[in-house]
């Protein structure tokens, strides 16, 4: 004889079914919308330097992305940095990238081509500004560099927008008062290690494995931007309003600062992309990106830094349709 539920328990297992399917629709529709088919196609993000934090982390990111969007191919462009960056964006010869905001604004401010098409996704990590030199330099100021021969960066990238701006604002014109180098963070190591340069800049994420592996053989020094330049900076326009006074963590390179911060500044990067690009897929990409911090951030350090709650300030940029949609979504 079969066993008949009371009304009063089925109407219960009911609602603990319905509960259930709630609770995973949830779970779903965090990680894959309910009824959609991910994106396919092919898009490309212009990254950096082999041995920045901007290849790193978009190499990573691809991989993310082919988890969650099968169909998409994702092509890597190496870089010179920010500056070449925004401007392959802008002119359509890259889909996605990061960039530093001082040289969004700079390209925006210049009148760079398409530079109006320019919208934000994400904010995601601070660059610090990293002055290296060997351990037993006399070189203790931006000032003392006057006269030394000095790696810049290429003259598309960021590191050479912001090494230009702090030489001056120290009172140095890097065309006239040192001899400027044109080596990013995949060549400037190993110059310094053998003597070709006196010093060199770096903007970047913590840590830069450019900079941990020459610490790993060399010894070598971070010179201090102290806060009294970024206020000088901050005289010179609207451009520099995105530099901040901040310390260099001690545990940014543990074996080099002995437990020490150093001074220096900070500009935040945006990953960015253009007004036309489809809002589906930049929805897509956005939700990748912050569902992968964890994952990501075991790899590069800075990607830990990545928060749902501050990515929605892309200054100087509007947001994406497609990543508005997205915050959107999750907001409580």
């Amino acid at each position: 004889m079969s066993k008949v539920i009371p009304r009063i328990g089925r109407r219960r297992a009911l609602q603990g079914a319905a509960a259930g399917f709630v609770a995973l629709g949830l779970l779903l529709w965090w990680l894959v919308p309910l009824g959609e088919e991910p994106p396919g196609g092919t898009i490309t993000f212009s990254t950096g330097t082999p041995s920045g934090v901007y290849q790193e982390y978009g190499r990573l990111l691809r991989s993310e992305l082919d988890r969650d969007m099968p169909d998409l191919t994702v092509k890597l462009r190496t870089s010179d940095g920010s500056q070449e960056n925004v401007a392959r964006v802008a002119s359509g010869q890259a889909d996605f990238t990061i960039a530093a905001a001082d040289a969004v604004e700079t390209y925006k401010v210049n009148g760079g081509r398409g530079a109006a098409g320019l919208r934000g996704v994400a904010r995601l990590y601070d660059d610090y500004v990293q002055l290296v030199v060997p351990r037993d330099s006399d070189i203790r100021s931006v000032a003392d560099l006057r006269g030394r021969r000095v790696a810049i960066g290429p003259p598309e990238s960021g590191v050479r927008l912001i090494a230009d701006r702090v030489l001056g604002a120290a009172g140095i014109d890097a065309r006239k008062d040192i001899t400027p180098e044109p080596d990013g963070i995949g060549t400037a190591p190993g110059r310094l290690r053998s003597g070709g340069i006196d010093a060199f800049f770096w903007s970047g994420g913590l840590p830069t494995d450019g900079v941990r592996r020459l610490a790993e053989g060399f010894s070598l020094r971070f010179v201090p931007i102290e806060p009294g330049l970024v206020t000088k900076l901050h005289g010179k326009g609207d451009v520099t309003r995105y530099y901040r006074a901040t310390n260099m963590p001690e545990s940014a390179y543990p074996t080099v600062q002995n437990g020490a911060v150093v001074p220096t500044m900070a500009v935040s990067n945006l990953l960015i992309t253009r007004a036309d690009m489809d809002p589906r897929l930049t929805e897509w990409v956005t939700r990748t990106v912050i569902k992968s911090r964890d994952g990501i951030g075991a790899h590069v350090h800075s990607a830990q830094l990545v928060d749902l709650r501050t990515a929605i300030y892309t200054d100087p940029l509007q947001l994406h349709e497609g990543a508005r949609r997205y915050y959107r979504s999750v907001k409580p």
